[in-house]
């Protein structure tokens, strides 16, 4: 059976691909991770892992920012995601809201991206905020669910029904995957598509051992 060539224009396309969307990486740091209680935390270091991996294979414009660095009160960036994108340089911020920070909100606008994935830590406040803001700004605003986190489960799903309601669209990590890949035959971004799914332990995926 052959595939429809090409899947519509990639840069109008009302679903994600590579050419109309980038990702926001925001407070993935050792202090953040630790504090986390909504899910395990090697569960929240290995998706978010995925997430960047599958955007940078896919050519995804990537943000990475951090907080309280500089001031020397935080640390920077947990090493697992440096990994993967040791030369993106992370924004800096004092601000809890990283949209009210003219280094992030400068970078954001220049990529003239719609549709921004964002993922964060914490769910209900660095994740919250700036989504709201991005909203209002105009921009398609999307988070990927199984790789944020919150303070407690009740704050993580709590902050997801207030950013849901505003507009705010959720994905999963499988589900970010397969929106950008799309098809099987796309033979030059089909290792990592593979790979991420393999690494999530989707379904179907492992129905592939039997």
């Amino acid at each position: 059976m052959s595939s429809i060539t090409p899947i519509r224009d990639p840069k109008t396309d009302h679903l994600i691909s590579p050419e109309n969307s980038a990702l926001i990486l925001i407070d993935y740091q050792p202090l953040q991770v630790n504090s986390i209680k909504s899910m395990d935390h090697e569960e929240l270091v290995r998706n978010i892992v995925i997430v960047t991996k599958v955007a940078k294979g896919f050519n995804v414009p990537i943000i990475l920012t951090t907080v309280n660095v500089e001031s020397g009160i935080n640390k920077p960036t947990i090493k697992h995601l440096k990994e993967v994108l040791p030369d993106v340089k992370e924004i800096d911020r004092t601000t809890v809201n990283s949209w009210e920070d003219k280094g992030f909100q400068d970078a954001v606008k220049a990529l003239g991206k719609k549709k921004l994935v964002i993922c964060a830590l914490w769910t209900e406040v660095c994740l919250s905020f700036p989504a709201l803001d991005l909203l209002k700004e105009g921009y398609e605003v999307y988070t990927i669910v199984d790789a944020v986190g919150g303070t407690s489960g009740i704050a993580h799903e709590t902050a997801l029904r207030r950013i849901e309601q505003a507009g705010v669209q959720l994905s999963s990590v499988t589900q970010y995957a397969c929106e950008l890949q799309r098809d099987w035959n796309r033979l030059e971004t089909k290792p990592v598509f593979f790979d991420a799914l393999m690494a999530n332990g989707s379904f179907f995926v492992e129905t592939l051992r039997w």
